[in-house]
């Protein structure tokens, strides 16, 4: 009966108009609804057992809108950030899906399912020889967690590029039975360098009932960029992050994807998929 109930919930999604559902459900999270925005929350926090105590606002009637408890600052110090010059930190909270090597183009979805690395990128080829034969984590946000994204280490921002897709679910069961998941959905990837640690890039994913997708730099960029792939250039500019600085957010959760370039990063021994991780910890060093 449960595989059966599964299979419903993941063919469902091809039927459902799921960017209407997630544009409408965006309107209402970004509307000031008084009272009634305090009643939603209050219902999420119960259903979906929401942890506040790190919360930067604990009172749920402060919060203005949905998308602003969503979206919420942690406490100064709520999540450190790994320290050791050369460690890579979590660039989010949720659970860490796969990781590990990229076999030439193929990266690792979930068991036995595999997607491309060019598509995933947009589908430049330039683009993904970077990072061929590299390595790749992913994270998976659930709805309880906290919705902000950060860098995975120092970099410079060379360029953005926004990709329209579709808008399924993201959860573990959708990434199992959804052929080429990430490659499929709406998404934005970001691309940095760094001097030791070369190419990499941060792609955040949207999903089923994703508002839309910010980043610091450029704002709310998903769904506002369009129905076409957009290309946004910053190898001139001087935009730079520091590890554990702030990056973006999802209005309501999602998946995040860190590339690297081949032989540039080791993952930290004992590191397991399906772990529940913390933005800033370490996962791995570079070589």
């Amino acid at each position: 009966m449960a595989s059966l109930l599964d299979s419903i919930k993941v063919k469902a999604q091809y039927f459902l108009p799921k960017k209407l559902l997630s544009r409408g459900v965006g309107k209402l999270a970004s509307a000031k609804l008084g009272k009634f925005t305090a009643f939603l929350v209050k219902n999420f926090i119960n259903y979906y057992k929401v942890d506040l105590k790190d919360a930067e606002i604990t009172d749920v009637t402060k919060y203005e809108t949905f998308n602003a408890f969503f979206t919420r600052a942690l406490k100064k110090g709520a999540r450190p950030i790994v320290a050791e010059a050369k460690a890579l930190a979590h660039p989010a909270d949720g659970t860490l899906s796969e990781f590990g090597e990229i076999y030439k183009d193929a990266v690792l979805q979930a068991k036995g399912h595999y997607y491309s690395l060019e598509a995933l990128l947009g589908g430049d080829e330039k683009d993904s020889r970077i990072f061929e034969n590299g390595s790749f984590m992913t994270t998976y946000l659930s709805p309880k967690d906290y919705h902000r994204v950060h860098m995975p280490f120092d970099g410079k921002l060379e360029k953005m590029i926004f990709v329209p897709g579709e808008l399924f679910s993201v959860n573990p069961l959708t990434a199992r039975n959804v052929d080429n998941l990430f490659a499929k959905n709406e998404r934005v990837i970001c691309f940095f360098k760094n001097e030791k640690l070369g190419n990499f890039a941060v792609i955040l994913v949207g999903a089923t009932i994703v508002a839309s997708i910010e980043t610091v730099f450029a704002g709310v960029v998903a769904p506002s960029a369009g129905k076409e792939k957009n290309i946004y250039h910053y190898e001139k500019d001087k935009i730079t992050f520091k590890k554990g600085a702030e990056l973006g957010r999802f209005l309501l959760g999602s998946t995040v994807i860190c590339v690297f370039e081949k032989d540039k990063i080791n993952f930290a021994k004992g590191l397991k998929s399906g772990i529940n991780v913390k933005m800033g910890t370490r996962f791995g060093e570079i070589n």
